[in-house]
């Protein structure tokens, strides 16, 4: 009994502590602010989630953290996915949310063409390619809700925007996702009020011109305007969801870029190669999930607007169609709001195909500078002069005019500048080769259904496109 109380007292304490070890570690990523401390190896180790314990329990009380809720850093940003109606956290939202998308993503346009079809207006006033107009903003905006519902509801806001894998990832890093974050609302206003502001005015036009001659039930000021408020209602939902799922993408590639450039900082510093070759293989697991997730829905969209394109081409360019301003704005409209998504999407993946293929060069680099200043060191009989060689050989930054000429285009990943003597030091030639062979015949990026999202790839989409349109206007005006 003497040594009774001293060990449970003792055992308590380490009880206690545990405790506080797995509510530290389950509470960490809840602030971005907040400086975690380093993963385990373990983790680091096998590119598995470093979020999820092996334990049961501790992947049960984990995987709860990473669902969305109302007081994290994601709160701003969900209360604008409210404000526009794809909110899909609880019950009520989503059953709101489908309940908008329903009315204004198919109802509204389609009683707008075929009880607004004014086929008796006068030539300013006919809406012959409405239904192109129509039918490709729908399919396109249905195509995006449905894909980001399914994302919210498997995923959950921050797994999907992976803010739950921010915790291990450096200041630098987390400072930059959440300025992308935050920047990413401005984006997508940048690319939806033009296009709304450029609506509103032909909708107000077309009806306060028009108003005798288009149908209208009862009142016909107060008809047209609640038709007019419901069109541009429409409008600006499909557009607005297009474009967000689009910026989406492009912020979570954002992200992907901002660890890639943090991971060159590993080839400037002392690094070991297993530290190396850990943190490109979770890079490229995170390039992967991405690709799995957005695979889909950049396939459809560029069948989606290839086939609106085609279609607006093809009854643009008929011998008895009557294209001017009033008749075909609102196709050249819906036209530059589709290209304008799908280049949000293909520019943000071969952006980041482009950085994650960088890594190649920076690392060959790498192993160049470290094989030449191997050359230069000296043995024990050797003069002192020999010493100073590699310093002169190797500098490690580039001169004032060089640097300005290059302007922005270079980065810790792509640029000129040399690796210093220290960052290998301590680094065989043979792991080193091993490292440079692994990223050759490893490359990262986006890939779709196994082909990787490259500037290649977009220079064979271009030839694609332009043997289909010459193909089209030789039917149409006669072009070989």
């Amino acid at each position: 009994m003497r040594h009774f109380w001293p060990t449970a007292y003792i055992n308590l304490n380490i009880v206690q502590k545990q405790k506080l070890r797995i509510y530290t570690f389950v509470c960490r990523p809840h602030f971005l602010g907040q400086s975690p401390s380093s993963p385990s190896p373990s983790a680091m180790a096998d590119g598995g989630e470093a979020l999820i314990s092996s334990n049961s329990r501790h992947r049960s009380v984990t995987f709860a953290r990473c669902s969305s809720h109302a007081q994290d850093e994601l709160q701003s940003f969900r209360s604008y996915l409210r404000w526009m109606c794809v909110d899909q956290s609880n019950a009520w939202t989503a059953c709101l949310s489908w309940s908008m998308f329903f009315v204004f993503g198919i109802v509204v346009p389609i009683v707008s063409h075929f009880l607004l079809a004014c086929s008796s207006c006068d030539s300013k006033h006919k809406r012959p390619f409405d239904g192109v107009v129509q039918l490709s903003l729908s399919s396109v905006a249905t195509l995006s809700f449905v894909c980001l519902s399914r994302f919210v509801k498997k995923y959950g806001l921050r797994r999907f925007l992976f803010f739950d894998k921010l915790w291990d990832e450096s200041e630098t890093v987390r400072k930059g996702y959440t300025e992308q974050l935050n920047r990413s609302l401005k984006i997508l206003s940048i690319f939806v009020i033009p296009c709304f502001a450029a609506e509103s005015a032909y909708k107000i036009w077309w009806y306060a011109s028009g108003a005798s001659q288009i149908p209208f039930l009862g009142n016909v000021y107060l008809s047209d305007t609640v038709a007019c408020i419901m069109e541009l209602f429409s409008w600006l939902y499909r557009t607005m969801v297009i474009f967000l799922v689009c910026v989406l993408f492009r912020l979570i590639c954002s992200l992907q870029i901002l660890r890639l450039q943090d991971f060159a900082q590993m080839f400037h510093v002392d690094s070991d190669v297993a530290s190396v070759l850990s943190e490109h293989l979770r890079i490229r697991r995170h390039l992967r999930i991405i690709s799995h997730r957005y695979r889909a829905f950049i396939v459809w969209a560029l069948v989606l607007v290839t086939g609106s394109q085609f279609a607006s081409l093809l009854v643009t360019t008929k011998s008895t169609a009557d294209v001017n301003i009033f008749l075909a704005g609102e196709l050249a409209l819906c036209s530059m709001t589709l290209v304008a998504g799908l280049f949000i999407l293909l520019r943000s993946a071969t952006k980041i195909t482009h950085k994650a293929q960088s890594v190649t060069c920076l690392a060959a680099k790498w192993h160049v500078c470290a094989t030449l200043d191997d050359s230069f060191e000296t043995n024990d009989g050797e003069t002192p002069m020999a010493q100073a060689a590699p310093v002169l050989v190797f500098p490690v930054s580039s001169t004032g005019s060089d640097s300005d000429d290059a302007g922005d285009e270079e980065d810790d990943l792509d640029n000129n500048k040399l690796i210093p003597a220290y960052a290998y030091s301590t680094i065989t030639y043979q792991k080193r080769q091993a490292l440079v062979t692994y990223f050759e015949n490893n490359r990262a990026g986006i890939t779709v259904y196994g082909f990787t999202l490259d500037r290649s790839t977009l220079h064979t989409i271009f030839g694609i496109e332009l043997s289909l349109v010459l193909w089209l206007l030789g039917k149409t005006i006669g072009i070989s």
